[in-house]
């Protein structure tokens, strides 16, 4: 008896490892039995930057291990290594580890490769992480290559990775008008989709020019959907170092378009917000120049304001895009029409948001606003999804 309860006691164990094993989610790059027959014989290039690991294996390493012809790195904003700051230009360099070439896409010029480059390969494979906010520029990136190898006929091949924000939609869709280098295409600001995803809608919507497709294959996640709350193993870029930057990123990034600080230069980055003149707050910080954030707002001046970091992971997701934290700056500050920068528009993607905050609006009467673009969205971005909702 004793016999059969400690058989049944490690039965037990093991099948709670198995499914726990089975339960991890598997990122694209892992399953190379997908992709590796692709690429045998075949002059590939990789568009990924530090975060594209596989276990303790950075994407490139694997493949020259296993004797893929690795000719060209392409790297996005914040560079291969992931250490510039937002925005800044990133000369191409040389790997120093493997000797490939890397050719920076935010290197001052179009943002997109040279005809030189498109001509060294034959399959791009992508593979990066992405926090699924329409300015948040790396899907962007991945959008311009697209359409180059639709060009120039190269096939892609996405390596999906879990979108952390993939559980919910939110935001007003992009009005075209303000198409830039932070919002490229008709989605709301919360799109909900993995880029694997988004790259089909892509394909699908006809969003290249002149209506191109690109020979597009997406290598899936495995037990991964859009309900799972996926941790990243690698912080995606310099200012969100942490999951509860990632989902306050939707809420306090429109900061970036107004005097307020919104933490670059601290341990916080999009996890506090405050100015030199704001009044009736006891929590202060001082920006300083730190890597990553090299001359951030309100450098090197207290900053006093709110403080977001004992907000739960649950109360976060259930505001989804809060705009209290910039309406309670505008109205603190009374800068009247100082407060704002035409960027804004560009973050949020619309003109009614400042004109309602200036208005006297509150952040629920605003959301109900782009209600009906979420809604729009959810049915028009059904047809690529590859995960359960």
């Amino acid at each position: 008896m004793r016999k059969t309860l400690l058989f049944l006691l490690l039965l037990g164990c093991a099948l709670a490892v198995c499914r726990a094993e089975d339960a991890r989610v598997v990122v694209g790059a892992e399953r190379t039995s997908e992709y590796y027959p692709a690429l045998k014989g075949k002059r590939v290039a990789v568009f990924s930057n530090h975060t594209g690991m596989v276990g303790d294996r950075h994407l490139v390493d694997m493949l020259v291990a296993d004797g893929m012809n690795v000719v060209t790195i392409f790297s996005p904003e914040h560079g291969f290594r992931g250490d510039a700051d937002a925005g800044e230009h990133v000369a191409g360099s040389v790997d120093s580890k493997t000797g490939i070439k890397i050719s920076s896409l935010y290197d001052g010029k179009s943002g997109r490769p040279s005809d030189e480059s498109m001509h060294s390969f034959d399959v791009l494979l992508v593979d990066i992480q992405d926090v699924g906010l329409r300015y948040y520029t790396y899907y962007i990136s991945m959008v311009k290559l697209m359409d180059a190898c639709a060009e120039f006929g190269r096939r892609v091949i996405v390596l999906d990775r879990p979108n952390p924000n993939g559980h919910y939609i939110d935001g007003p869709i992009l009005d075209m008008k303000y198409k830039s280098g932070v919002g490229w295409l008709p989605i709301p600001v919360v799109h909900g989709l993995t880029l694997g995803e988004l790259a089909r809608m892509v394909n699908g919507e006809h969003w290249l020019p002149e209506n191109r497709v690109c020979d597009l294959t997406v290598v899936p996640c495995l037990n991964y959907t859009h309900q799972t709350h996926y941790v990243l193993p690698v912080a995606p870029s310099p200012n969100l170092p942490n999951m509860r930057a990632v989902y306050l990123y939707p809420s306090t990034c429109y900061f970036e378009a107004t005097p307020v600080s919104l933490g670059r230069g601290t341990e916080w980055p999009f996890q506090v917000y405050g100015h030199p003149n704001m009044k009736g707050y006891d929590f202060s910080f001082t920006p300083r120049s730190v890597p990553g954030a090299k001359n951030p707002p309100q450098l090197n001046k207290r900053c006093y304001g709110v403080d977001l970091t004992s907000l739960t992971d649950e109360e976060i997701w259930a505001k989804g895009i809060n705009l209290e934290y910039v309406i309670d700056a505008y109205r603190n500050l009374n800068m009247g029409d100082q407060f704002f920068r035409s960027f804004f528009e560009k973050l949020i993607g619309v003109d009614y948001v400042r004109r309602m905050i200036e208005e006297g609006k509150s952040a629920d009467e605003i959301k109900a606003m782009w209600r009906g673009d979420v809604e729009k969205f959810r049915k028009q971005r059904r047809p690529y999804l590859l995960y359960e909702e």
